[in-house]
């Protein structure tokens, strides 16, 4: 009787352990959904092996190897860090006196202005893919102020200022990303690609595929395709299509129609109030907080590790791509010059504007001492140690003026240079 109480108590016990140890993976799941952001907890979990089988579902959320995935994890996997991770960024890393409001498990944020039921972010992250999926320049200057206009349902609201921003790639990583998106079955069939009111016909922009897809397609067959729209895909997004006839190729000789689009998307970027390089983490986010003057939360990381950037392809097989992506080339080199300037002149602002607080700062301790000098001077007092006494203060008034100017702790010189490099323009890849 003895021996079968204590083998009953050791079934208990065990039960019990493993109920805490269930419970326990399920509120890390609760409390930290995303790898990234507890990363040990996360780990601690893979290892106690408590999970299903890969890509199953729990309540509408991707589980792989026993973990919910990242409902905005990267297309390109966990280290891409182009326009994913920004919009990433947008809502989840930004300091606002609204912040959005994320929740596990659900695609998409909702953000708010304060005190009010007004989206004021246009991202698939807040309002999905309202346009079609991936929408180009073309669609979403022509489409998003009225999808705004019926989602908020405004009255008497005053005009609306849309600021439309891209992060650009280096084009043959970002035709290589492409290609490995598509080669595990992503497809671009929700594109609408509108243009002048319609969407072109089979005719005008063949599939390079049959079937429901493209999976395991070769890097071969995705080069070969004379319809594939990865080619020069940055120049003809950031461009007006309607300018060359939408997606009519006849209507010109093919060189006239990619010169046209390469200075339609060269104008394009020129007014954008902000555009950011995916190998410029760093900067783009230095840019961005100093374009609408915003703070993110966390700083952005550089990486460059991503599945594309892995692969190993032949010399002969990078040149072809960079032929076939020839006016992406030429849109990315003038992009990143342009970067470069839009930085080195919010740099010098940054500077002048220290030097002008610094100056405002010498000029108020100045004043204070010129007018309490005889008031606080005692007989006993030496005149020329109050003066040295004041003239230390101010020395330490103006370092304290001039630290402000420097860049945050987390800023990587050994990523980003020096002062010196970004005039020279020394960062190649």
């Amino acid at each position: 009787m003895d021996e079968k109480s204590s083998g009953i108590g050791h079934q208990r016990l065990l039960i019990a352990l493993l109920m805490s140890l269930l419970f326990g993976v399920i509120m890390v799941q609760y409390v930290c959904p995303s790898r990234s952001e507890c990363h040990m907890l996360h780990r601690l979990g893979s290892w106690l092996g408590v999970a299903s089988t890969s890509g199953s579902q729990i309540g509408g959320a991707e589980v792989r190897d026993g973990l919910q995935k990242d409902p905005y994890s990267a297309e390109d996997g966990a280290l891409k860090t182009g326009g994913t991770t920004f919009g990433r960024h947008l809502v989840r890393n930004i300091q606002l006196e609204r912040p959005c409001e994320c929740h596990a498990g659900q695609k998409k944020c909702t953000c708010f202005r304060p005190g009010k039921k007004e989206t004021w972010l246009f991202s698939r992250f807040s309002t999905g893919w309202s346009c079609g999926l991936h929408a180009d320049w073309t669609e979403l200057t022509r489409c998003v102020p009225s999808r705004m206009d019926t989602k908020d349902a405004p009255q008497n609201m005053p005009r609306r200022n849309y600021y439309y921003i891209t992060i650009l790639r280096e084009p043959v990583l970002r035709y290589l990303s492409e290609w490995r998106h598509v080669q595990r079955g992503a497809t671009w069939k929700a594109s609408l690609h509108v243009c002048d009111g319609r969407s072109p016909t089979l005719s005008e922009l063949p599939s390079c595929y049959s079937g429901d897809d493209w999976s395991g397609c070769s890097l071969q067959e995705f080069i070969d395709c004379p319809y594939n729209l990865a080619n020069n895909r940055q120049t003809r997004m950031l461009a007006d299509l309607s300018l060359v006839g939408c997606y009519n190729v006849s209507a010109m000789s093919e060189e006239e129609r990619w010169a046209l689009l390469l200075q339609s998307a060269k104008r394009n970027l020129r007014h954008m109030a902000f555009f950011g390089l995916t190998e410029y983490q760093r900067k783009t986010q230095y840019l961005f907080e100093r374009t609408f003057n915003l703070e993110f939360i966390a700083p952005f990381t550089q990486l460059n590790g991503t599945r594309a950037s892995s692969v190993d392809i032949p010399a002969d097989k990078q040149h072809r791509i960079r032929e076939l992506n020839r006016w992406d080339v030429e849109l990315y080199e003038y992009a990143r010059d342009l970067f470069l300037q839009r930085f080195q002149v919010a740099r010098q602002q940054e500077r002048r504007q220290a030097r002008e607080r610094r100056q405002q700062e010498r000029r108020r301790l100045r004043g204070r001492f010129a007018t309490k000098q005889g008031r606080l001077l005692k007989p006993s007092d030496s005149p020329h140690q109050t003066e040295s006494h004041s003239a230390v203060t101010v020395q330490q008034r103006e370092k304290a003026a001039e630290s402000e100017m420097l860049l945050p702790e987390w800023w990587d010189l050994d990523e980003n240079g020096t002062i010196e490099d970004y005039v020279d323009n020394v960062e190649q890849w």
